[in-house]
């Protein structure tokens, strides 16, 4: 990259991490465009050529993890079978976020930050069955096999994520995910405590 794309990619990330902070820091109905831009040492206007809003800014962070988590699965052994090269791919992906996602955690989602990230989890979706196609000699467009195994990638992984912030579980959020994924790789067997 040139100095000047450095520079840009530099800045973008300024504002994304501080979103994230100040979001876990105040709640999120407590951050505004100018604080996040403050935060990162930058203009109001400077942001608007970011980010479309603050929304934009924080979610950023799941684009963002969703580009690792197509570069680890593409770096994964060829020979690796999928599901099990996909559940390396995505706790890598989280092992490599620059901020604490225990410390966003702690804040309620607001009913137009849940929209968002519905939105923003169609694009991911989209992302990681490229990924898979890509992996497994398959046309995104249109074959079903990428964007199922995506589906169910990203559905456990929300399932797992909202299951850890419900319960306040002290265990680290790659640990809650290797375990949910390896429950599916399993055919997700019902538990013997609720075996009849």
């Amino acid at each position: 990259m040139s100095l000047r794309e450095r520079k840009k990619q530099a800045t973008r990330e300024a504002l994304r991490l501080a979103a994230m902070r100040l979001a876990a820091e105040r709640g999120w109905e407590h951050v505004r465009v100018e604080d996040i831009a403050a935060e990162a040492g930058v203009s109001t206007r400077t942001f608007n050529n970011y980010f479309a809003s603050k929304e934009e800014a924080f979610l950023a962070t799941g684009h963002q993890r969703a580009e690792r988590i197509a570069e680890a699965l593409a770096a994964r052994p060829p020979g690796e079978p999928l599901w099990t090269a996909l559940a390396h791919a995505v706790i890598d992906g989280f092992a490599m976020d620059q901020i604490d996602i225990r410390d966003i955690a702690r804040f309620e989602t607001p009913p137009a930050l849940v929209e968002e990230h519905l939105k923003a989890f169609v694009v991911i979706e989209q992302r990681l069955a490229e990924a898979i196609a890509a992996r497994v000699g398959a046309d995104a467009r249109h074959d079903l096999y990428p964007a199922l195994v995506a589906g169910a990638a990203v559905s456990t992984i929300r399932a797992a994520l909202g299951h850890w912030r419900r319960t306040g579980s002290a265990a680290s959020p790659a640990t809650v995910l290797r375990d949910v994924l390896d429950q599916v790789a399993a055919g997700l067997p019902v538990p013997a405590q609720w075996r009849k």
